[in-house]
């Protein structure tokens, strides 16, 4: 098998779903026992400090309504934070209800993406 290199890997992840992409993070964290949150929160931090006019540095995702689509919302909130279907369900049920808290913007704009394209109505703060 040919190594891989930075470039292939960038392009291989650009290729992907951000599910496919979440998918991939879990199992690189579960082989190597790392965990992606502890590398990205120093690099998050040095942003902030490096110009706070760009804004907050750790946002909240919040459903506000699941919307004409029940069933869908449910399932990208499963899908989007791991949980088994009741609890998801649980959630979409509570609406508004918090999806993911203090995590980076960009992060919540593809959360925010997700449950948008599954019907939801849903809100970043």
């Amino acid at each position: 098998m040919a190594k891989l290199n930075k470039d292939d890997v960038i392009n291989g992840l650009k290729e992907m779903n951000m599910v496919e992409i979440m998918d991939l993070v879990k199992a690189i964290e579960e082989e190597f026992g790392v965990k992606a949150a502890a590398a990205a929160a120093p690099a998050a931090g040095g942003a902030a400090a490096g110009g706070a006019a760009e804004g907050p540095s750790e946002v909240s995702v919040i459903l506000k309504s699941f919307g004409n689509a029940k069933v869908a919302c449910i399932k990208a909130v499963q899908t989007i934070t791991g949980l088994g279907l009741m609890e998801a369900k649980k959630i979409v049920d509570a609406a508004p209800a918090p999806i993911k808290e203090k995590i980076s913007p960009t992060e919540a704009e593809a959360i925010k993406k997700q449950l948008v394209d599954a019907g939801a109505e849903v809100e970043i703060k």
